[in-house]
């Protein structure tokens, strides 16, 4: 198997190549913030039904693209679609996010499906390929999974809470357990990224939202190993598949993440040293990030500041421009305009 090849600015960004303007796209790009989003989500009362139809789906995942001009399209989906392919109840309650049946102990992890639904994920791929069908060649397509310690967490506690406490004392308390439950993830996570790249998309990017709460022998067990062990399940299937980690408040562990996880570009959140970062990461792997999402909300010559502070730590290496997390819902939609001039200078 191997991945469609198109000619586009991120693409050659992620194959080690510097680009004059770098590319660029936004976590969460296709959202709220748009009103075009939020017609079609007034039609849609269940959040999973609008990921599973692929006719609305690929609505959404269009609508930033064409309104400002991205370099790349992310499906528009969800981490939790995974733990609903594998069993677990999953719902999305207005105003709470998603809400799950927590799997608390050994008993409740053995009751998980140990392989994907592939019928539940079908119409996310069929997402892709009407999607892909869509966008011009120079358009990276993205799809995306989170990282089985941050799906993990949302499984174990049925809901994100402010410290994933829930896994993590259940990884103390049972870790055989907790380490059963990961190994699903690893390998329901590893199809569903096949399933996306033969569907056709260009890469894909592993959010490991969470990672920032592990520390020391946790972080190498919880965050890097399962990580790196998806990577090679995906490689071995797709040797060229191109693949970016976003492993959010890792801080001075990032090197420790590089070394482990053979990812081909690391997304950076807005918390880290940009220094640091330059010095001890991009010189071994291209970069994404890191605006504030908050400064994109403020706008104004706030926003102007940031936006040359990221170009001036990153630009002169192979680099991608995006948020350290995702858009804020409330962001005005002159303010993304904003950065796009900023970053395009013009």
């Amino acid at each position: 198997m191997t991945t469609a090849v198109h000619k586009s600015p991120l693409m050659e960004v992620l194959s080690g190549q510097r680009s004059s303007i770098p590319p660029i796209w936004m976590m969460r790009q296709a959202g709220r913030y748009l009103p075009e989003y939020r017609a079609i989500r007034a039609k849609v009362p269940n959040f999973l039904d609008l990921c599973y139809t692929p006719e609305l789906a690929s609505e959404v995942t269009l609508q930033p693209v064409r309104r400002f001009g991205f370099d790349a399209a992310i499906l528009f989906s969800d981490i939790l679609v995974v733990p609903h392919a594998l069993g677990q109840t999953v719902t999305f309650s207005a105003g709470e996010g998603p809400l799950l049946a927590p799997v608390m102990d050994a008993n409740e992890i053995s009751r998980l499906g140990r392989k994907i639904d592939v019928n539940t994920l079908a119409p996310v791929y069929e997402t892709i390929r009407r999607v892909r069908g869509q966008l011009a060649p120079e358009v990276a397509l993205l799809g995306f999974c989170g990282a089985p310690w941050t799906v993990a967490t949302y499984m174990v506690a049925g809901r994100g809470t402010a410290d994933q406490a829930p896994a993590r004392l259940l990884a103390y308390g049972d870790p055989s357990a907790f380490a059963a439950l990961i190994d699903i993830l690893v390998e329901a996570s590893s199809e569903y990224l096949i399933g996306q790249l033969a569907a056709g998309v260009d890469a894909v990017q592993i959010f490991d939202t969470w990672a920032g709460v592990l520390a020391g022998e946790d972080f190498e067990r919880w965050c890097i190993a399962p990580v790196q062990r998806i990577v090679g399940n995906v490689r071995q299937r797709v040797p060229n598949a191109k693949i970016i980690g976003f492993p959010r408040g890792a801080g001075t562990s990032l090197p420790r993440y590089v070394d482990g996880v053979a990812v081909d570009a690391v997304a950076l959140d807005w918390m880290i040293d940009r220094t640091f970062a330059r010095e001890r990461i991009q010189g071994r792997r291209p970069v994404q990030g890191n605006l504030d999402p908050l400064v994109l909300l403020a706008g104004g010559a706030a926003l102007d500041r940031a936006v040359d502070d990221v170009l001036a730590a990153f630009a002169a290496g192979p680099f991608i421009f995006n948020l350290g997390h995702g858009i804020l819902p409330e962001t005005p939609i002159a303010h993304v305009e904003q950065m796009l001039a900023r970053v395009r200078r013009q």
